[in-house]
């Protein structure tokens, strides 16, 4: 039987039940669950290792790479300056970042950039997996770039492309980069153990990651899949560990906790609330979320339905029953989500990853189990 540290208080027994059984079936190495609602931490436990040997416990303090589920944090952080007027979705990518406009992409809205309408999910041509590492050249090849599909006229998935197309229209209107301003705004002041570009000092408790066996199912690949996945330049290489975590790309290197994850969702969940602070209006947190493109997606093998940013629950329903959910997923099985309805949030943190690219079984089984719960 598995140890299962936390709170779940006799409501959530049904989750808890379902904490253990995802390990009791060996599907787990080590993870955390965090539910936050109306603003308060509901439900947080946590189980297993933090590395492959199982010498290290998987506690309250393990960070663990989010991947892709750091995008939802990317939403909020852009959601933040259209709050603050600095900047609107309906205006150009060019506007702020005029290079952009190469290749026929002027007209492309920064919401259709968020969306993954921009014809951008990765590079097709051949380029040392280390150049990843190299932001100002990153960003100069996709403004050259010309779109893969025409712009506006489907999403197709940006995996890595999406943090340095969203990370370059921050630094051109914030003044500062995306992993800054988390830190100095919302990480540091709020107590959030989360970051985007990680020190060293918090390198000796990031957990271990037992990688899948096998890639996901994509479905019917094309070229805008080959360059988001399955090329050999498609993700970051050739550069150390330590590198790699110390790197800001906003779309794949996040690192957190679970409860960090929720508690940020929380304010989403709560009118912009967290902390009894108001990080993001009630207007914006509905315009963020507010539906930009819907249909079969062009890299993904889903039906999806975006946001500004951020995976609307209601096509593929990967975060349980609620239509108006919204969130993320990240490589290997972690996601975080908010419910405006219920003023429900979660997060889902693991170190074994699954093959699945959305709606990872375990954290379904949690959150269905959340709902249920109610």
């Amino acid at each position: 039987m598995v140890e299962i540290s936390g709170t779940a208080p006799p409501r959530f027994a049904a989750v808890k039940d379902a904490f253990a059984a995802n390990f009791e079936a060996g599907l787990e190495l080590g993870a955390r669950f965090t539910l936050v609602q109306a603003g308060e931490t509901v439900l947080d436990i946590w189980a297993g290792h933090a590395d492959r040997a199982k010498t290290r416990a998987f506690d309250q303090r393990t960070l663990t790479p989010i991947f892709s589920t750091g995008k939802a944090v990317v939403a909020l952080l852009i959601a933040r300056l259209v709050d603050e007027t600095k900047l609107a979705y309906d205006q150009t990518v060019a506007s702020v970042w005029p290079e952009f406009a190469q290749a026929g992409k002027g007209a492309i809205t920064i919401e259709q950039l968020l969306s993954h309408q921009a014809g951008l999910s990765g590079f097709p041509d051949p380029m040392e997996p280390s150049e990843w590492f190299d932001w100002d050249a990153i960003c100069a090849k996709l403004a050259a770039m010309a779109p893969l599909w025409p712009p506006g006229t489907a999403s197709g998935y940006h995996p890595v492309t999406f943090g340095y197309l969203t990370g370059e229209i921050f630094k051109r209107v914030e003044g500062r980069t995306m992993g800054t301003a988390l830190r100095e705004d919302l990480a540091g002041p709020f107590g959030l153990d989360l970051w985007i570009g990680t020190p060293d000092s918090e390198a000796g408790r990031i957990a271990e990651l037992q990688r899948p066996s096998a890639l996901p199912d994509f479905g019917h690949v094309n070229a805008a899949t080959r360059a988001a996945f399955l090329t050999p330049w498609s993700q970051p290489g050739g550069r150390s560990a330590a590198e790699w975590r110390r790197m800001e790309i906003p779309s794949a290197n996040g690192h957190a906790t679970a409860e960090a994850l929720a508690r940020l969702m929380g304010a989403l969940a709560n009118d912009g609330w967290l902390d009894g602070e108001d990080i993001l209006s009630p207007a914006l947190v509905g315009e963020m979320a507010r539906e930009r493109i819907r249909g079969q997606d062009r890299v993904l093998p889903f039906v999806m339905s975006w946001g500004a940013g951020v995976m609307r629950n209601e096509t593929e329903h990967p975060w349980g029953p609620a239509n108006q959910s919204f969130g993320h997923s990240g490589w290997g099985g972690s996601c975080a989500f908010a419910d405006p309805e219920t003023r429900l949030a979660g997060a889902y943190v693991m170190n074994k990853q699954s093959t699945q690219l959305m709606g990872d079984d375990r954290a379904k089984r949690l959150i269905e189990a959340a709902y249920a719960s109610l």
